[in-house]
């Protein structure tokens, strides 16, 4: 086995939640993991790798089946000096050890502990068989208390109990952890033996670095829908003669909306898949209840996400006004440079009498046909809903932990996430400065033009993406 990078082995006695913790810490939700007790039978490796390159490594063991007769046979050789070496070569070939073989393998190659109990449940002796026979391995340990319920009753226990065989303790929900509780645990793990410090300290360097690089493309990947979604239209083209009555030109104008808001949902579906490919998301499973499954378009997602009318009108004045020469342009000229003075106007009645209005409708007719274009999004609102939702999107799957697919969704969370209810969205929390930014930004896509507020945007929605990962802002909400 390599040496040269820090190498835990993952234990604990059946059931205790030992692959979903090792799930959650890789950032690996194709590791099978079964709600029955007993299905890992073999230890299996489980690198964490940045760039192609391992700078981590985890293995999920089998549960003990003979910790009290290893605990003995520990006892009975005092004067061996690597106990775990020891036993491998005595019982490496018998049968009835065999499970305790492959969970003693990493341990005698010099791999660190990571014991995981289900702080849930009432300390029985089998576990605290368990933590003196893994005291005596002499090796870097850390126990995680992994209680998935809300049950608090033993908490206390466990902890006194593990703190007399454990260099550290760390409570960890391996179903809902954060990346701010992943990387406090990887912290913490440089404190079971200082020489490994060094080592586990480039560790979580090159894992905060390659975060932040998941986050400047998750950026990309918003401002690359924002730009798609704003400058989308749909054209139909019809004969005038097919066009017999307004009923068939409402008709057409319906299905042009349905074709718009099909394509708008394609692209934000396409960037959702971007994201969650960001932060390594294969199994994906949403609440009934998340605005991340309610309609694109729907009452419930424009209520909750975006800015509030008196702040989409300031911003939309700011965007008016940084756009009004193009009126001029628009008329020929003649307004004699009124178009920046009236913008500012233009855009705050857009603020509130454009919220209804997805895009506006062109038809223009030649050579006996008409052609009907919708689009582009010219609701000063969307592109915001559109930024909420993405950074809401963000949030999950940057918080979202890869050993929840084991998880009970209809148990009690210890952590309970918050409902949909209303409060402030990430875009209506920001300060108008920063709306008449976007604003602008928006503006400038909308003519697929470059923005000088790009980098300001950029810069916002990074900071705004680094404060829900370390949890300074709620990264429970709506997910």
């Amino acid at each position: 086995m390599e040496t040269q990078i820090p190498t835990l082995a993952i234990v604990g006695h059946p059931n205790a939640g030992k692959s979903s913790v090792v799930a959650t810490l890789t950032e690996n939700d194709h590791i099978a993991i079964d709600k029955r007790a007993g299905t890992t039978t073999r230890s299996d490796q489980y690198p964490v790798e940045i760039d192609g390159k391992a700078i981590l490594r985890f293995i999920d063991t089998p549960g003990f089946q003979n910790p009290t007769d290893i605990l003995e046979w520990f006892q009975q050789h005092p004067d061996e000096i690597d106990l775990p070496s020891a036993f491998l070569k005595t019982h490496g070939d018998d049968r009835l050890y065999s499970h305790d073989c492959a969970l003693m393998q990493p341990i005698a190659e010099g791999a660190g502990i990571i014991f995981v109990v289900d702080g849930s449940k009432r300390i029985k002796e089998k576990d605290r068989t368990e933590m003196e026979l893994l005291r005596l391995t002499g090796r870097p340990r850390m126990a995680i208390l992994n209680n998935l319920t809300t049950n608090n009753k033993y908490m206390a226990a466990w902890q006194d109990a593990l703190n007399k065989s454990f260099n550290s303790v760390r409570e960890f929900n391996a179903h809902r952890a954060t990346y701010a509780e992943r990387i406090a645990l990887l912290n913490a793990l440089k404190t079971i033996d200082q020489r490994w410090e060094p080592m586990l300290h480039e560790t979580v360097l090159a894992f905060e670095r390659d975060w932040q690089r998941r986050i400047d493309h998750s950026v990309s990947s918003i401002l690359e829908l924002l730009r798609k979604a704003l400058t989308f239209k749909v054209v139909k083209i019809v004969k005038v003669n097919e066009l017999d009555s307004d009923q068939a030109r409402e008709m057409i104008r319906k299905r042009l909306t349905e074709s718009l808001q099909d394509g708008l949902r394609s692209l934000e579906n396409e960037a959702q898949a971007e994201i969650r490919g960001h932060f390594k998301h294969h199994v994906w499973n949403v609440a009934p209840d998340s605005l991340l499954v309610k309609d694109l378009f729907s009452d419930e997602v424009e209520r909750h996400l975006g800015l509030n009318r008196h702040q989409t009108v300031l911003a939309s004045a700011a965007a008016g006004a940084a756009t009004g020469g193009a009126i001029d342009l628009g008329v020929g000229g003649l307004s004699f440079g009124a178009g920046t003075l009236i913008g500012a106007g233009i855009g705050g009645a857009l603020g509130v009498l454009g919220t209804s209005q997805l895009a506006k409708l062109d038809i223009q007719r030649t050579l006996g046909v008409e052609r009907f274009t919708l689009g582009p999004v010219s609701n000063p609102r969307f592109p915001f809903i559109l930024l909420d939702r993405s950074i809401l999107y963000c949030t999950r799957a940057m918080n979202w932990a890869h050993g929840r697919q084991a998880a009970d969704e209809g148990a009690p969370n210890r952590v309970p996430d918050q409902s949909p209810k209303k409060q402030r969205g990430f875009t209506e929390a920001l300060d108008g400065e920063d709306h008449k930014a976007m604003a602008k930004f928006f503006a400038a896509a909308r003519k697929g033009k470059p923005c000088a507020q790009e980098q300001r945007v950029r810069e916002i929605l990074c900071s705004v993406l680094q404060d829900v990962s370390t949890d300074r802002i709620d990264s429970r909400a709506s997910l």
